[in-house]
């Protein structure tokens, strides 16, 4: 008897996602600007995406199970065609970033120096002192825009940081393995070493950032090298913020049971 297909129905969910994020990113930029409902805003839409994406997994889990969709070769194509979609729209995103901090190194410092042709007028009208030396310590307008007092060094937190999360890698590969291998207590201990190296990895970023705001003076009002610092990382954090939620989820729905050695099942 062929199975009979199932017709996803209708949902609000993707309304209140995408409020949530115009919110966020109305919230974040007022926040920004020193608007007082900047903080309010962001922190709204921050709250409604966990909550849009709460309710939008416990949907998906409950029509999976409920209606025993968890070897439908359909559904599984479709689930790995979305997180590859989703990945992609994340390098996207993180090339947004990148692709700033190469435009200012690449065109903007030498054009406001003079070291190109284009910019030798303005940088003698405007800033005649200012040198294309990157990290931009020292802003081309000093007394509007104060730069950083130093750079963030490459080892320390930043190389360890780095270790914690190709570490996290293996971990999660680990339990992973063990849900294949029919070794669930492989894979709750290695899943939530995984949570926890992530909690430390945001832990320890939060050292960075009260040392780079407190001892070298660096904000994002700290000029071009301040603000892709923080946007770049700050995405970053924010990302392992709703990873290391994602795995206590995964975790928990472990320890129950939900999970199977099937290619496919959620």
């Amino acid at each position: 008897m062929p199975r009979t297909t199932y017709v996803v129905p209708p949902t609000y969910l993707p309304l209140i996602g995408c409020a949530a994020l115009f919110c966020l990113a109305i919230g974040f930029v007022s926040w920004l600007h020193q608007l007082h409902y900047g903080p309010y805003l962001a922190i709204t839409g921050f709250g409604l995406l966990l909550l849009m994406m709460f309710d939008w997994f416990r949907t998906v889990i409950h029509e999976v199970r409920a209606y025993q969709l968890d070897d439908d070769p359909v559904i599984d194509h479709s689930y790995r065609w979305s997180m590859g979609w989703f990945i992609f729209s994340e390098v996207m995103f993180f090339s947004v970033f990148f692709g700033t901090l190469f435009f200012i190194r690449v065109f903007i410092l030498p054009y406001l120096s003079g070291a190109i042709p284009e910019g030798t007028m303005t940088h003698f009208i405007l800033w005649p002192d200012f040198k294309n030396i990157w990290p931009l310590l020292k802003t081309p307008d000093p007394q509007a825009i104060a730069g950083p007092k130093a750079a963030m060094e490459a080892w320390g937190i930043p190389a360890f940081n780095t270790l914690v999360l190709l570490t996290s890698g293996v971990t999660i590969t680990i339990a992973h393995w063990g849900i294949f291998k029919k070794k669930i207590k492989q894979a709750v201990l290695f899943q939530t070493l995984t949570i926890l190296l992530g909690i430390l990895f945001l832990y320890l970023q939060v050292q960075e950032y009260a040392e780079a705001y407190h001892h070298l003076g660096l904000t994002l009002g700290a000029g071009a090298y301040g603000n892709t610092f923080f946007m770049l990382t700050g995405f970053h954090g924010f990302h392992v913020t709703l990873g290391t939620l994602m795995l206590m989820v995964i975790l928990y729905r472990m320890l129950k049971g939900h999970f199977t050695p099937k290619p496919f099942c959620i």
